[in-house]
């Protein structure tokens, strides 16, 4: 009998390498998938490729830019979707000076590449007391400079393209998990709570010591919240 498939889905210049614990925790009973979505700018494309990659049924699971995606998965074919999971994320529509903020670093990253970006955008999206952490810290440093330039301004023109997605969250009638780190800075606590509230029946969880990169700053809460939502029953 197959495993049941779900997708984990990244964030904005994120990848499979971010995922490595949850692909291991949740790999013994499920077909793990982490897609590639450096070659789309656009989060309906990210969508559509899940779509096209995926089963007939599968659950999905999207971190910051990757939950964005996964929302317009369920909006576009709710039917095939046995759980949704939301992490570090945010359902709101582009915000006022937000376009200027992200040109500013797409001129960065091609002006002085990759490491400048990774210096500038990288610390506020940790905990600050695990900036020092080498053994995070690295391996998110790697994971930014196998980008480019190109892959980043892709990625956030899809973000700035985003749709308003406040509305889909009360027709999410599957298993739903609302997961936020404590010191998540770009997308706090406060934003998840109304999210968590607007869906009926989710579980709202906060990983603890954790920043916007949870997945690989609290990576056994985040693989815990993960299984215990995978093992709740669908209808």
């Amino acid at each position: 009998m197959a495993k049941p498939t779900v997708f984990l889905l990244p964030g904005l210049l994120c990848d499979g390498s971010m995922l490595t614990h949850q692909v291991e925790a949740l790999s013994a009973e499920h077909d793990v998938r982490v897609p590639d979505f450096t070659t789309f700018d656009s989060i309906g494309g990210m969508a559509q490729s899940v779509l096209d990659a995926a089963p007939e049924r599968f659950s999905v699971a999207g971190h910051s830019m990757g939950a964005r995606v996964a929302l317009e998965i369920w909006r576009r074919a709710p039917e095939r979707i046995e759980r949704i999971a939301l992490l570090d994320t945010g359902v709101h529509p582009v915000k006022e000076g937000e376009p200027a903020q992200r040109q500013a670093l797409i001129d960065l990253a091609f002006a002085e590449g990759m490491q400048a970006l990774c210096d500038r955008w990288l610390p506020p999206m940790v905990h600050d007391d695990r900036l020092g952490d080498e053994a995070l810290m690295a391996p998110l440093r790697a994971m930014v400079l196998a980008k480019s330039p190109e892959i980043y301004k892709r990625q956030v023109t899809a973000l700035l393209g985003r749709p308003d997605a406040a509305a889909v969250l009360p027709t999410i009638t599957v298993p739903a998990l609302v997961g936020v780190g404590r010191q998540d800075r770009w997308s706090p606590p406060a934003q998840h709570q109304p999210m968590a509230a607007a869906i009926p029946g989710s579980t709202y969880v906060i990983f603890e010591d954790s920043g916007h990169m949870s997945p690989a700053e609290a990576p056994q809460a985040v693989s815990q919240a993960l299984l215990a939502w995978l093992a709740r029953p669908t209808t």
